[in-house]
């Protein structure tokens, strides 16, 4: 490993699952000496990227806490759909989740979200975690609107997405503006998406409303459908706004 590789090649090591890790195991996982290992550690270190967990163990660092900070305050997305997302939870007069999506590589992470008075569930897009593109009506939406040699690619590669039916399905997500799923990520709740276009650069994601199922009558979809759709809209508008489109 060189350069930038190496130092992101230990900083992908660290997860739920193993949050700590001492300059041996990472060599032996990245199959690289231990002195290469040791250097980068140590220049993480000097960055606060890592910091000292234990005796010879090693944890991610503060800085990252910094950056989320920056991020929330100047991610144009946020700005201009943070009160769109309560908004919109709020009208929906129902316990529900509602979430601010975008994509993120081949995946879709949520990058905020607000929970209605009497909900009882949560949802699986929690803030910073990346969720598959091609199940649930939030990744959906945003699936639905890639250009169409990435759209190819993504479907290719997960063979469950790769049937007409499905290709139908997005076809017709794209038609009309919205996406309605049941089921797909979480059980027994409802996903009401529509996508966020933007001329903005780096800017493809979706709002959406996630209700239980025993509530989610045709009337109560189509309601707050329309209403996701409009939020959808407004947070465009705010995007052009912001960067002078």
């Amino acid at each position: 490993m060189a350069g930038l590789d190496r130092y992101i090649a230990v900083l992908r090591l660290f997860s739920q699952g193993q949050s700590e890790w001492t300059v041996n195991d990472m060599a032996e996982r990245l199959g690289v000496p231990q002195s290469t290992v040791y250097r980068t550690v140590r220049d993480l270190m000097g960055e606060n990227f890592l910091e000292m967990a234990s005796e010879a163990r090693y944890r991610l660092g503060s800085v990252f806490i910094e950056f989320d900070r920056l991020l929330r305050l100047t991610d144009p997305l946020l700005t201009a759909g943070s009160q769109v997302l309560q908004d919109v939870v709020a009208a929906a007069g129902v316990p529900c989740v509602g979430l601010l999506c975008r994509l993120y590589n081949d995946t879709v992470m949520c990058i905020a979200d607000a929970t209605a008075p009497g909900a009882t569930f949560s949802s699986s897009y929690e803030r910073g975690r990346p969720m598959p593109l091609t199940m649930g009506a939030t990744s959906k939406a945003i699936l639905a609107h890639l250009p169409a040699r990435r759209f190819s690619r993504v479907v290719e590669q997960s063979p469950d997405a790769r049937s007409q039916a499905f290709r139908t399905e997005l076809m017709a997500v794209r038609k009309a503006g919205v996406c309605i799923s049941s089921g797909e990520i979480d059980a027994d709740v409802v996903g009401v998406a529509a996508p966020i276009l933007s001329k903005s650069p780096g800017v493809l994601a979706s709002l959406s409303i996630v209700l239980p199922q025993t509530i989610a009558d045709d009337a109560m979809v189509a309601r707050i459908a329309a209403a996701t759709m409009a939020g959808a809209r407004r947070i465009e508008e705010g995007l052009s706004s912001s960067s002078g489109l």
